[in-house]
């Protein structure tokens, strides 16, 4: 197994600026984090919520962008379109999926940083500060994950073969309590067939672990592209395959191995 990160591809400089931005918005994210000083606030409904280390995470890495590429258009959770709206190069950005483990003390949250060329994801970040572990990719050039201090190791999508072995991950929108097409009924579809279903609370989290096997896969509706940007890399470069499961529920994705998806979305839709 290769366990040394690619040095030759030309997102290098990138790829090196998005770790480091990642791992600041991290600190910032580790200041607050189980202080009771998190000035917590909802946004859509009361099950969406968001807290002072998500606001102050995305300002340092949306001001961290503009500072190093100022060409640079940025997509991201809280503050939607910023930057040079009509560049080729995009940022996509989720300064803190699972806000709601966070607010809660849970240590399942990272950072999500993704960078688009002409509408191509080319470079992603998946930073779990807490659990430090860090996964990243390039196009064409490998996903890894880094725990703690130590060396890269290149990731791989699960070998798993049938839903019976496997373990797989989901999440449900923050509207189901007004909207009945609400993941339920895929739970309730699935469940008898699956060794187990985890439901974690950070979706690009959740991605990254299907790219490193440690889940065998996933699927979820009703997220949006910051969710899986910077994670859906990660899949494809560890082996793996993302599909749109439709096109109706805001992102709604399947990711894992070929083999497995194509079972998975028996039950799914």
């Amino acid at each position: 197994m290769n366990t040394s990160q690619k040095s030759d591809s030309p997102f290098d400089e990138l790829l090196a600026f998005a770790m480091r931005t990642a791992k600041q918005a991290g600190k910032i994210q580790l200041s607050y984090f189980r202080s009771g000083d998190l000035a917590i606030r909802t946004k859509s409904n009361v099950f969406d919520v968001v807290t002072r280390a998500d606001k102050e995470s995305e300002a340092y890495i949306v001001q961290a962008i503009a500072a190093s590429y100022p060409d640079h258009a940025v997509l991201s959770e809280e503050g939607d379109d910023r930057g040079s709206t009509g560049s080729e190069w995009r940022w996509v950005v989720d300064p803190l999926d699972g806000t709601t483990n966070y607010s809660q003390g849970l240590p399942v949250f990272c950072v999500s940083m993704a960078l688009q060329y002409r509408g191509e994801t080319v470079v992603g970040v998946v930073y779990a500060p807490y659990l430090r572990e860090l996964f990243t990719a390039v196009k064409n050039g490998g996903a890894f994950l880094q725990v703690a201090n130590g060396k890269p190791q290149a990731l791989h999508v699960g070998k798993k073969r049938t839903l019976d072995s496997a373990v797989i991950a989901t999440g449900f929108p923050y509207d189901k309590d007004v909207n009945p097409d609400n993941n339920s009924d895929n739970l309730a579809r699935i469940l008898p067939h699956v060794r187990g279903i985890r439901r974690m609370g950070a979706a690009a989290y959740d991605i990254g672990c299907v790219a490193a096997g440690l889940l065998d896969g996933f699927w979820e509706l009703g997220l949006h592209e910051w969710d899986v940007c910077a994670a859906s890399l990660l899949v494809t470069e560890a082996g793996g395959v993302v599909r749109a499961l439709r096109p109706d529920r805001g992102v709604s994705i399947v990711a894992g191995n070929t083999e497995l998806m194509e079972q998975i979305v028996r039950y799914v839709r």
